[in-house]
């Protein structure tokens, strides 16, 4: 079963990014829709779930199929066990209309159930080394200051300054740092609770 924190964020983000396709202003829906502005804003931006009938008649106004709407939402069959994401893959995302001066970027929109977190701040030195480790539960990484290989599994990763990566912590797993300067990475474990 969806977790519903994921669900209510991935139903506002998807609303927001069809209106968008359609070229319609909030204002714009709320008045072919009969929804509010202020509860639409609260819909598109992931801070209230829709009612079934509110959703209806959203995706009504849009002309999208109840079933076409749901039909790509990832299950966790999809995943496949990393999720790499690029400083320039970040996703601006404007949470307030009104609000002016407050930035946002979206950088992971996953769910993941029954799980703890723990956030450390990592400073690899530089010519650092350690073998391959494998750990329960997913990991996200937040490249804060440096550059340095990231080995997963089969995969070797490049990280700069603001990548990020998330994965499944049991792929083996290691920074690698041949800099002579500290990387600094922000590691953010969820930890499946069983």
């Amino acid at each position: 079963m969806e977790n519903p924190e994921y669900l209510t964020s991935w139903i506002g983000a998807k609303i927001k990014d069809i209106r968008k396709s359609h070229n319609l202003k909030l204002g714009e829906l709320a008045d072919k829709s009969g929804i509010s502005i202020a509860m639409l804003s609260k819909i598109e931006n992931g801070r209230v779930f829709p009612t079934l009938p509110s959703l209806i008649q959203i995706l009504s106004t849009l002309e999208v199929d109840l079933n076409a709407f749901f039909a790509d939402l990832k299950g966790d069959k999809e995943f496949p066990g990393f999720l790499l994401k690029k400083r320039s893959q970040y996703q601006s995302i404007k949470k307030e209309e009104a609000a002016v001066g407050f930035d946002y970027e979206l950088i992971l929109n996953h769910k993941i159930e029954r799980s703890s977190m723990e956030i450390s701040l990592l400073t690899i030195k530089g010519n650092s080394q350690r073998e391959r480790v494998s750990t329960d539960g997913f990991e996200y990484l937040y490249m804060v200051k440096g550059s340095l290989k990231y080995e997963l599994g089969e995969h070797t990763f490049d990280l700069e300054e603001g990548d990020s990566l998330f994965f499944n912590g049991n792929f083996p797993h290691v920074p690698v740092n041949t800099r002579k300067s500290d990387a600094i990475i922000l590691v953010i474990y969820f930890i499946e609770l069983r």
